[in-house]
């Protein structure tokens, strides 16, 4: 089986058990909709690029599904708008083909930029049943060996325990360990470290890289923390600031690739400063 339609059989049954035991803010025919749409846009994008063979792209559905659970908006037309944004970077602002950003994380982050009274990080749709976050750990680990990077999510763990420790409860008398690791209990928060933070092709092949990369994401997070409060989109934009360097590192060789790159380090400062400068939202879901 590819990785990737592994990958979608492993989200789409998460979704649906979400739907039962918790509650998943989008109705299954916008759910429908939005899962088509990224379809027909990523194979519009691969029918135009010419760098690309042709291919059913089985990614695309886990881009649109990795949205769903992990971004809540009312407006429908915004997913479609930072999906489109989101896919067309992965076609089209490359380096030897390959792109920056994981483009979930990459429609999340551009939706925060540029709506962010519209759109919001959730890290509870699909509840904290333990039942299901068993299920989700071994779903999760079988998929990271398959695709060797379970030592990136090992690293980021062991580094974000410790991290939060030592620069965030050390400093803050209120806050307690078990307010960190209760945030592993949010079976979203586990999807997270294991659909968003592993994609294989923004993140190291080498192991050693990879647990630097692991412990790199762990401290940029955790500085947000310490400094600007604790708000689950520091999560999200430590991997839209560090995966670029993943591709600049690997492949950036001629000076239209150091252009490029630059630009592309300008963007990822100037859209982090934004979203850091907006008040903080604090979003529950009950049901």
């Amino acid at each position: 089986m590819p990785i990737q339609l592994h990958q979608n059989i492993n989200l789409a049954t998460f979704l649906i058990l979400g739907s039962f035991v918790a509650h998943i803010y989008l109705g299954w025919v916008d759910i429908a909709t939005i899962i088509i749409f990224t379809i027909i846009i990523e194979h519009l994008f691969l029918y135009f690029n010419p760098k690309r063979e042709f291919y059913f792209s089985y990614s695309a559905i886990s881009t649109a599904i990795g949205l769903i659970v992990l971004m809540y908006s009312s407006n429908l037309w915004l997913y479609f708008f930072v999906i489109t944004l989101a896919l067309f970077q992965k076609h089209f602002i490359t380096i030897h083909n390959r792109h920056f950003f994981n483009p979930s994380n990459f429609a999340i982050i551009i939706a925060l930029f540029l709506f962010y009274k519209d759109a919001h990080i959730i890290s509870g749709q699909f509840g904290d049943e333990l039942w299901l976050s068993m299920v989700v750990c071994i779903v999760a680990l079988i998929m990271l060996i398959r695709v060797n990077r379970w030592i990136i999510s090992l690293s980021f763990i062991i580094s974000y325990f410790l991290l939060q420790y030592l620069l965030i409860i050390h400093y803050d008398p209120v806050l307690s360990f078990e307010m960190i690791y209760r945030r592993f209990y949010s079976i979203s928060f586990m999807l997270f470290i294991y659909f968003m933070l592993t994609d294989p092709v923004v993140t190291p092949h080498k192991s050693i890289y990879q647990t630097i990369f692991g412990f790199l994401i762990a401290l940029v997070a955790v500085l947000f923390d310490r400094f600007y409060g604790f708000r689950v989109q520091h999560l999200f934009m430590s991997i839209f600031i560090l995966s670029p360097f993943v591709t600049i590192f690997s492949l950036c060789k001629s000076k239209r690739d150091i252009i490029i790159s630059t630009i592309i380090i300008i963007f990822v400062l100037i859209t982090v400063i934004v979203i850091e400068q907006q008040p903080p939202f604090y979003f529950e879901m009950e049901g």
